[in-house]
This record gives C-alpha cells, sequence and structure tokens, in this order.
C-alpha cells in the first residue's frame, strides 16, 4: 500500500519537499493510518507535520476519550498535535445546518485556523477509494453538477494552499490491513454502522455487490473521477470564452442574453448556468443542485417570454423576453421627479443621464432615438423627467390620438425589470413629450428655420 500511495502522489504532484502538512486525524483507522504513513515519508520528504483533530461533541466522553487517544498517539511519534473540543450541536441549533453538514462547517474552520498557526501548504485528509464510490454514486442519485460527478478531488486549493487526498488510490480493507500491519489501534465510530445515514446506506449495501464484481472496483472509479476533471478543466475554459459575448456582470446581477446563449452547445450551455451561479453565490448552498440548472435551461427555452424562479438564500432568475437576470434584488426604483434646467446634465438612477441645452440651428442627430428637440413656444416650462405612473399616455409623433405607455413598453420588448426605471419626459402642463429611445411625442419641433431649440441628449453616464 505505501508504494501505491506514494506513486500516486508523484503522479499526481500532491506534494512538495520541504514543507509542512496538517493531517486531519479523527482517530479512525482511515485518518489513524494516513498520519502514520506521512510519518513514514517524514524525512523523504523533509516534512514538518502536524496532526489536527476536532471533538464535536455529539458523543460526550466517548468523543471526548478519542481526542485523548488522538494526543497520546501523537505524543508517541512527536508529532505536533492540535485538538479542540466545538459545539458543534449548539452551533447546529444556531444555523438549522445539519448535524453532517454543521460538524463540516466547524472542522473546516479549525482546519483553516491551524494551516494559518503553522503556515501550512497542503491539508492532507484520508478519504480513501471507498468514499469515491460511495460519494460518486451519492451524486448520480441525487443530481449534481458535471464537476459534481467526478467525486472527491484529489487536490484542489484550500485557504493558503490545498487540500490532498492520497489515499483515493487504496481501499478500506487495504487501509485496515496497513493498520493491522503497523499494530495501530484506532477508535471506531459506531454512528458509522447505522443505515440511517445515506452514505452507509450505499457502504452497506451498494458497495459489497460491486466488489463482488470486481474487487478492486475503487480503481476504475477513481480513473472515471480524473477523466471527468480533465474533460471538464478543458469544457470549463470553452465556456469562459462564449460566456464572455452573452453576459454583462455587476457585483450583484447577472444579465443574460438568451438568443445569442442558446446558440452554444448545450454542454456549454449547462457549465454556462454553473459559471454564473459561482459567481454570484459566496459559496454554493448545498441545496442547489442538477435541477436547478435543468430548471433554468427550460425558462430559456419557454415559448413564454417571461418567467421566474427562485433560487436558495435569495437569488431570483428572471426572464423577461430575451434577457434573464440573474440577481439577488429586484430593480425596484423609488419615485422621482426631476426638473430639467438647461443647460444642465440630470443623472438618472438607471444609470443614464439627460443632457439639456440650447442650440441656434435644428441639430443634424434629430433623427437619433435618443435625441428630442423642441421648440420653446410649443412647450410649458419647467420639464421634468420622472418615473412611470399607472395610466401614462402619450400623442405619438406621426398618430392620431395617444397611446398608452405601457403597450410601448410591450411592443418594444422592455422587460418589466427596466420599465420602473425608464425615464418619462414630460413639460409644466404633464405633457408627455418624449420616452428615450422608445417613442417621441407630436410636440417634437419639426419646423428647420427657426433661431433657437432645446435638444435633450439621453446617454449613458
Amino acid at each position: 500500500m505505501r508504494s501505491t500511495v506514494c506513486s500516486f502522489i508523484k503522479k499526481h504532484q500532491l506534494l512538495i519537499p520541504n514543507t509542512t502538512v496538517v493531517v486531519g486525524v479523527s482517530g479512525g483507522p482511515d485518518s489513524l493510518a494516513l498520519l502514520h504513513f506521512f510519518y513514514t515519508i517524514q524525512k523523504e520528504w523533509n516534512l514538518t507535520l502536524i496532526a489536527a483533530h476536532v471533538d464535536h461533541m455529539f458523543r460526550g466522553r466517548q468523543s471526548e476519550e478519542e481526542m485523548h487517544f488522538v494526543k497520546h498517539f501523537c505524543d508517541q511519534l512527536g508529532i505536533i498535535c492540535e485538538a479542540k473540543q466545538i459545539d458543534v450541536p449548539a452551533f447546529q441549533r444556531q444555523t438549522k445546518m445539519g448535524a453532517q453538514e454543521a460538524a463540516r462547517e466547524c472542522r473546516y474552520r479549525f482546519f483553516q485556523e491551524v494551516m494559518e498557526k503553522h503556515a501550512a501548504s497542503f491539508l492532507t485528509l484520508a478519504h480513501h477509494g471507498d468514499d469515491q464510490i460511495e460519494t460518486i454514486l451519492m451524486r448520480i442519485v441525487r443530481g449534481s453538477s458535471k464537476k459534481g460527478y467526478a467525486g472527491i478531488p484529489y487536490k484542489r486549493p484550500f485557504h493558503r494552499g490545498y487540500i490532498i487526498r492520497p489515499f483515493l488510490c487504496v481501499s478500506r480493507a487495504e487501509i485496515e490491513m496497513y493498520c493491522q500491519k503497523h499494530c495501530l489501534q484506532p477508535r471506531y465510530d459506531a454512528s458509522n454502522e447505522k443505515d440511517n445515514y445515506t452514505r452507509n446506506r450505499f457502504r452497506h449495501i451498494v458497495l459489497p455487490f460491486l466488489k463482488k464484481e470486481n474487487p478492486r472496483v475503487h480503481e476504475r472509479f477513481q480513473h472515471y473521477s480524473e477523466m471527468v476533471l480533465e474533460d471538464e478543466a478543458f469544457l470549463e475554459e470553452l465556456t469562459y470564452e462564449a460566456m464572455n459575448n452573452v453576459m454583462e456582470t455587476t457585483p450583484r446581477e447577472v444579465r443574460l442574453h438568451i438568443r445569442p446563449f442558446q446558440a452554444m452547445p448545450k454542454p456549454l450551455q449547462r457549465r454556462g448556468i454553473q459559471l454564473i451561479l459561482n459567481y454570484l453565490y459566496d459559496g454554493i448552498p448545498s441545496s442547489l443542485s442538477f435541477i436547478h440548472i435543468s430548471s433554468t435551461l427550460a425558462l430559456l427555452t419557454n415559448n413564454h417570454p417571461s418567467g421566474r424562479l427562485d433560487f436558495p438564500d435569495g437569488l431570483k432568475i428572471i426572464r423577461a423576453y430575451d434577457v434573464c437576470y440573474f440577481t439577488f434584488q429586484e430593480k425596484k426604483a423609488d419615485d422621482y421627479v426631476l426638473d430639467v434646467s438647461v443647460p444642465a446634465t440630470i443623472y438618472l438612477p438607471n444609470g443614464h443621464v439627460i443632457v439639456s441645452e440650447f442650440r441656434e440651428h435644428y441639430p443634424e442627430e434629430a433623427k437619433r432615438a435618443d435625441v428630442f428637440v423642441v421648440s420653446l413656444e410649443t412647450i410649458t416650462f419647467p420639464l421634468r423627467v420622472r418615473t412611470r405612473r399607472t395610466g401614462d399616455r402619450m400623442t405619438v409623433k406621426g398618430m392620431d390620438g395617444t397611446k398608452k405607455l405601457k403597450e410601448i413598453f410591450i411592443e418594444h420588448k422592455i422587460p418589466l425589470h427596466d420599465r420602473n426605471m425608464w425615464p418619462v419626459v414630460e413639460d409644466g402642463q404633464g405633457r408627455i413629450l418624449w420616452l428615450p429611445k422608445l417613442k417621441k411625442s407630436a410636440f417634437e419641433a419639426t419646423d428647420i428655420t427657426k433661431t433657437c431649440y432645446l435638444v435633450l441628449h439621453y446617454k449613458e453616464q
């Protein structure tokens, strides 16, 4: 087993000589064998070893005795041991997490503290080949991302260095034999035998069947995991390149343009949604799964031009025509009314400005949708710019009668997300003169022989 693990370490470049390694040790056979293994290669690699143990305080006196056992074992080998009792049940009640999730959160925080204290580059954990099989099967059954289907990574960034798992190449049985060979006397957690945990049911029912078919099945699963991760790295690179052309980002929101997104290959679409979620979430919630990605893709392909999904932690997926918003807060602009003085630059809440000025000649750019020109004698001052109101209507240039602003927004497929922030320009009598970039009113100047015009220009800040 020692040579198998050493080959695995060198193949994947898991270690660097002359570094400090923190070893997570629970006192069970897997972690005890891992600590002993690193003790045997310590001189060869010139490593500084630090054992890290957490008493989660779930099992009272029994778990406290395991902590003392680990300390004593480390003393015998001359290894520094950092041990800590953490009231995980209290943390679980406070955060409403499940027991396993709360324990993991506390444990990894402690590992981070130990790495910081000892300037360690590596945290090594005792996940093995059987754990890999269980993890991959569980994720296939419940659903996951493509990277999730790869199971447990043999190396990943963590805090100031990396988490490494050199035992993924060996089975639980091989680790048990290693403990017997070196006269290690690990402690056993009785909860690992209970079938009320999903992982234990896979361990006790599914795994024995697979091992009957192939005693080295853990090697096949590890090979599968590595192939998936290699393929995923390549596809993620393609996804980054493609998504840069179809989305716009701000710290709390992503705006996705649906048509060019749908032109992307399906594998990149799935990864593109995952990329957006990774960008917006500080940490992906455990309740988020592949089902959420499938629901998002269904929303984007639906014939209905609008729709909404609510994701964990308040993330909203809002489709409006050809745009889909991923946002933690729906844009609801406060009603505002701003006077338009001349000359001036009026700053609007939607990130645009209206620049007003007097011109002696009719402007050449008057035909543009972002420019509006009026003669002074046809309007009443002061001009104002405001948000829309229920029942707003305007006299559209070139049409008889009036038209609802709501109809104009619908015709131009303006998302509801943006309508509340769209500026409406009116004169002193409340007559709507201009809906910038969308519609001009009959009040726009057409006589080019005047000597003074008021010109309004709508543009981004």
